[in-house]
Order: C-alpha cells, then sequence, then structure tokens
C-alpha cells in the first residue's frame, strides 16, 4: 500500500496587538523564526499576503539605502530560515513560496486575522442591515488592539497601521448606521462617537452621530454634537458641514421647537427672515400675519434674555 504524501501545513497568525503565529499546536516566537529581521520579512509577506514581493522591495523596505553588497544572500538565508520554522519539511509545498523573483504567501494556507477582518467587512457591505451589524461588530471587536502594535519603530509597519486605521474607522461608521437604522440608537451613537474620535473631521462619522441623536428622540445631544462639529470644521478645515448633516440639523432645530413653543416661535421668526433675505420660496406653515409683523420683535427679544444670561 503507498503512503500518501503529508499535507502540506497551514499556519494562523496574529497581527493584532502581540504578533502570534501558530503551526498546527505550536506556537512560534521571533527566536524560532531567527530574530529581527526575519520577523520583519514575515511581516512584510503577511501585509502583502497573496501578492508576491521582490527581494529588490523587501530589501529596500529592511535596509534602506544602507543595504550592502551582501543583502541579497542575507535575504536568501533569511528566508530559509523562516521555511524551516513555519514549514518543516515542506520547503516546496508549505505557505511560503519563491515567485516573480520574491516571495509571497499562499493565503489558501495561512489564516490571518487581518485578512478575516477585511473579509467581515466585505461581507457586511453585501448583507442586510440586520447580518451586516453582525459582520462588523465581529470585526471590530476582532481589531480591538493596534495592527503591528509592537512594530514601533518600522516605517512600513506605520504606514500598514495608517492604511488599516482608516479601514477601521470606516468599518465604526457603517457599524454606526446599521445599528441606528435598526433601532439599536444607543450602539449607533456609541460607534459614531468612537469613529469621531479617531477621526475627528470625518463628516460621515459626525452625520452618523447626529441621525442617531435625531432618531434616538434627543434633539438637544443632537444639536450640541452639530454645533461641536461646525465650530471644527470651520476652525480647521474653514468650511461648514455638508448638505446630509445640515438637513439633520435643520430637523432637529424644528423637532426641539416642536417640544417648546418660545423657541418654535423663534425658529419660524428666523426662517422667515431668512426666506426674505434670500428670496426663497413659499413661507412656511407655522408663520402666520401676526409673526410677519413681529420677527424683528421677537428675535429682538430672544437675543437681550440671551445677553441677560450670559
Amino acid at each position: 500500500m503507498h503512503n500518501l504524501p503529508a499535507a502540506a501545513p497551514s499556519i494562523s497568525v496574529r497581527l493584532f496587538g502581540s504578533l502570534e503565529i501558530r503551526r498546527g499546536g505550536v506556537a512560534l516566537t521571533a527566536a524560532d523564526l531567527g530574530g529581527c529581521k526575519p520577523r520583519h520579512i514575515l511581516e512584510i509577506l503577511l501585509l502583502n499576503l497573496g501578492t508576491p514581493v521582490s527581494k529588490t522591495r523587501l530589501i529596500e523596505m529592511l535596509w534602506g539605502p544602507d543595504a550592502s553588497d551582501g543583502a541579497v544572500a542575507t535575504l536568501e538565508s533569511y528566508v530559509s530560515g523562516i521555511r524551516r520554522a513555519i514549514q518543516p519539511g515542506h520547503t516546496k509545498t508549505g505557505p511560503l513560496r519563491t515567485a516573480n523573483s520574491g516571495y509571497v504567501l499562499d493565503p489558501a494556507l495561512v489564516d490571518l486575522d487581518l485578512s478575516r477582518f477585511r473579509g467581515l467587512v466585505r461581507a457586511a457591505d453585501l448583507a442586510a442591515p440586520a447580518k451586516a451589524y453582525v459582520f462588523l461588530s465581529e470585526a471590530l471587536e476582532l481589531a480591538a488592539e493596534p495592527l503591528l502594535g509592537f512594530e514601533l519603530d518600522a516605517e512600513w509597519a506605520e504606514e500598514a497601521r495608517t492604511r488599516h486605521a482608516a479601514e477601521r474607522v470606516a468599518a465604526m461608521i457603517s457599524a454606526a448606521e446599521a445599528a441606528t437604522f435598526l433601532g439599536r440608537h444607543d450602539e449607533g451613537i456609541r460607534w459614531a462617537q468612537s469613529a469621531i474620535r479617531l477621526e475627528p473631521l470625518n463628516e460621515r462619522a459626525w452625520t452618523g452621530l447626529v441621525t442617531a441623536y435625531e432618531l434616538a428622540g434627543l434633539p438637544v445631544q443632537g444639536l450640541s454634537a452639530y454645533d461641536r462639529c461646525r465650530r471644527l470644521f470651520s476652525r480647521d478645515l474653514a468650511c461648514a458641514p455638508g448638505p446630509a448633516l445640515q438637513a439633520a440639523h435643520l430637523r432637529l432645530l424644528r423637532r426641539r421647537a416642536d417640544a417648546d413653543s418660545g423657541f418654535s416661535e423663534v425658529l419660524a421668526a428666523l426662517l422667515l427672515l431668512w426666506d426674505r433675505l434670500h428670496g426663497s420660496g413659499p413661507q412656511s406653515p407655522a408663520v402666520d400675519d401676526r409673526l410677519g409683523e413681529n420677527a424683528g420683535k421677537i428675535l429682538d427679544s430672544f437675543l437681550q434674555s440671551v445677553r441677560a444670561t450670559a
């Protein structure tokens, strides 16, 4: 009876938080890989999973302009050590392959947490809101710790962290929108706030926050959030929020006015004077003849009361 060839080994890798490499039930350390530079080579290949990275590019990333004439031989020696560590006895059939004058990791043989994060986000883009929210929550939980957080000095690692940070913020905003759509307003507010902390000038995140407050029946908090956004955009971008956010702001003003007759009258007076100033469309139904005659007085009285409490 012929002996069947052993299956090519696969590895499981975690890049979020501390690097962790597992081959079967065996945990590998940087020492098992041969030190700092071999670890960097493996991490670079993992960040480009499935895409060949040339020897020239690896040398440039690892040694920069200070690379010696023997850098190619040194690189090849390091790669041989990585192969022995992650695929012992399977030099040609394991995850690490030679390709296009460089090296590539076979995605079919590597379970990478970064790839799972991206796969969940892609699945969410194609799913209905309820399922999308499940996918996004799982992705964000998986990526709770920084990507390559242990590689603080490598420029290529910082570039990867920057790219991933943008992906993570986009996933947070999508989670906020899905949660709000599903009526889970507290979660929508939390995800939008998390996105804003990471990207304070992200207008989509602010729109998600203001909309979540609006649908949660919290107009005062929504108006406060809009005001913070408006001030921030004016200071840092020299512009106002876009049409979607301004529309949400107007809806909040009207909801706030519905709960306060005095505020409602002030808002109606403002709208009337705005229409007159810009010569726009028909008057609001809330504007009656008395208001048309006294809009200026209403606003003057309001401003006097504001000054008295300032």
